[in-house]
C-alpha cells in the first residue's frame, strides 16, 4: 500500500510538472487524484484530455472511466447547452446558479455549493451522535461535544452558498428538540412546547451553540 504522502508526491511529477511544461496557459488544480484542468473551448479539452489520459497511462495508471468529463461551465456569457453543466470536487457540486451583482441584478454565474452527497453525510453524522437519547448531559455539554465539528462544517462549506448547508444543519436543531422532550419531563409528549422552550434558550443564549450563530434556531411562542 503507497502513503498519501509519497502519492501526492509521485502525482506532483507525474501530472504538475508535466502539465506545467506542455500546457502552461492551462489553469488546473489537484487533490490527491481529483483533477481539474480549465480549457477555452471543447476543442482545447478534448485535446488536453487525451494527452493527459496518454500521460498518467505511460506512468502505469487510468483515468476513472465515469469521473472523467468534460464539463461545460455555462454561465452569463456562455449561454449555450451543452450537457453535462455540473461537476462535484471536494465536497462542492459546481453548476450554474443564479446570483445578484452589487446592484442587485440577477445572473447566472458558474459557481460551489455543498454537494448533496456531503450534506447527506452531514445528516447522517448528526444521527449518529444520538442527542435525543444523551439525556444525562446539559446544553452546555451538547454544545462543547458538537460545536467543533459544526464550524469545521460552516467554516468549509459555508464560504460559498451558505444557505445550501442549512438544511443539514437543522438536523442538529431537531435532535436538540428530541433530547429536550427526553429531558424533561413538562415537555416529554409536547413537541411545540419543546421547539418554543428551546428557541427561548437560543434567543437568550445565541453564542451557545454554531448554528445558532447563523440564526438556525427553533421559533419562539
Amino acid at each position: 500500500m503507497v502513503s498519501p504522502l509519497i502519492a501526492n508526491i509521485f502525482m506532483h511529477h507525474a501530472f504538475d510538472d508535466w502539465m506545467r511544461r506542455h500546457y502552461a496557459d492551462v489553469p488546473f488544480e489537484r487533490y490527491a487524484d481529483d483533477l481539474l484542468a480549465h480549457c477555452r473551448s471543447f476543442a482545447e479539452a478534448q485535446r488536453v484530455l487525451e494527452s493527459i489520459r496518454e500521460r498518467l497511462r505511460a506512468c502505469g495508471l487510468e483515468l476513472h472511466p465515469e469521473k472523467t468529463k468534460i464539463v461545460y461551465c455555462k454561465d452569463e456569457d456562455r449561454r449555450g447547452h451543452h450537457e453535462p453543466e455540473r461537476f462535484d470536487f471536494l465536497g462542492y457540486t459546481f453548476r450554474p446558479r443564479l446570483s445578484k451583482n452589487r446592484w442587485g441584478k440577477t445572473f447566472v454565474n458558474f459557481s460551489p455549493a455543498i454537494s448533496d452527497k456531503a450534506a447527506k453525510a452531514i445528516r447522517a453524522e448528526i444521527r449518529s451522535w444520538h442527542i435525543g437519547k444523551r439525556s444525562d448531559k446539559t446544553l452546555n455539554d451538547l454544545a462543547h461535544m458538537f460545536n467543533a465539528t459544526v464550524r469545521g462544517w460552516i467554516n468549509y462549506y459555508g464560504a460559498f452558498y451558505r444557505s445550501m448547508l442549512y438544511p443539514s444543519l437543522r438536523q442538529l436543531e431537531y435532535d436538540l428538540v428530541l433530547w429536550a422532550k427526553r429531558k424533561y419531563k413538562r415537555l416529554r409528549r409536547h413537541h411545540t412546547r419543546a421547539i418554543h422552550w428551546l428557541g427561548q434558550i437560543a434567543r437568550r443564549e445565541p453564542q451557545l451553540f454554531e448554528h445558532w450563530k447563523l440564526g438556525l434556531r427553533s421559533p419562539v411562542a
